[in-house]
């Protein structure tokens, strides 16, 4: 509940220039840099990609992929991704996630070539910065849809083999599984 109040709060105070309540203060300073960015300010912004990777809305029929970016601002042929985190570490930070929703930003705003983006830990201040270029979409579909593809054939066989990801660090459901180290943590 916390994090969904912290994303509503600075959707509203970028989007809507609702001020910020005083119990997160704290937050401004990293805010107000991104409010102040030059370009058109989306925020919550949905979009969606059919299977052949082109944009669609997020709930269209034929949606394939679909992603959220918390702002994203379109400034000529630059762009900014901000994903905020409520979390109290950036420690473990994953950029997957950004490079997905540049991936989204690309094909859905052409004239888009470049893009800074960035996780941005609102608790402990921190910022995980990542940045693409339109000229390297090429290989980073090639890996996303490797996966995807992976993804498709298991279903289709229902055939899932294990494969070590970041739930295997005690939050996979999976407990029979030789990756899984929740056995380990509670001494199974």
């Amino acid at each position: 509940m916390y994090g969904t109040a912290v994303h509503k709060v600075a959707e509203e105070y970028i989007r809507d220039n609702t001020p910020i309540p005083e119990k997160f203060a704290y937050i401004k300073p990293q805010i107000d840099p991104i409010k102040n960015l030059p370009g058109e300010k989306l925020c919550e912004h949905e979009m969606g990609l059919t299977r052949n990777l082109e944009p669609c809305g997020f709930r269209d029929k034929d949606v394939w992929f679909r992603g959220i970016a918390d702002v994203l601002v379109i400034n000529g042929d630059k762009a900014r991704i901000v994903d905020w985190k409520s979390s109290k570490s950036s420690k473990y930070a994953d950029k997957k996630q950004l490079e997905l929703l540049s991936l989204l930003t690309f094909k859905h705003f052409p004239a888009v070539q470049s893009i800074k983006a960035g996780l941005i830990f609102l608790v402990v201040q921190d910022l995980v910065p990542a940045s693409f270029k339109t000229e390297d979409q090429g290989e980073a579909w090639l890996k996303w849809l490797a996966e995807t593809n992976r993804l498709d054939a298991a279903y289709a066989t229902d055939v899932w083999n294990p494969k070590p990801n970041f739930t295997c660090k005690g939050w996979c459901s999976v407990d029979d599984c030789e990756h899984n180290t929740k056995r380990n943590f509670f001494g199974g």
